[in-house]
């Protein structure tokens, strides 16, 4: 029975989340997980493109399919950090991708 009490009260905690956090707070997971797989993390580690490629695809769905709802204030430095990402993976790759063929493009246009 406590257990039960227990996934009750995360489902309230979690109802009490405004949408825009729960957006925003996405974004930032998935930005942080494409800046290490692009190979931008402290410890200098390569990373896989192929990861980073999907991670920064997600975000630009996100990001993209939200912004209306969020409003301008919290959607800027999403894409921001969407394009410096998108840039970032242009430059880490050996095998550069067509313009408007690059990770998210397809929802962001090209990046350059």
């Amino acid at each position: 029975m406590a257990e039960f009490k227990d996934v009750a009260d995360q489902v309230r905690d979690i109802a009490e989340v405004p949408a825009v956090e729960v957006i925003t707070t996405t974004g930032v997971h998935l930005m942080s997980a494409a800046a290490v797989q692009c190979g931008l993390s402290e410890d200098g580690s390569k990373g896989d493109l192929d990861e980073a490629r999907k991670l920064i695809n997600a975000l630009a769905g996100l990001v993209t399919a939200s912004a209306a709802e969020i409003g301008d204030h919290h959607a800027r430095p999403l894409r921001d950090g969407l394009r410096s990402l998108q840039l970032a993976f242009r430059e880490a790759s050996a095998i550069k991708d067509a313009p408007g063929a690059g990770p998210g493009e397809k929802f962001t246009g090209p990046v350059n």
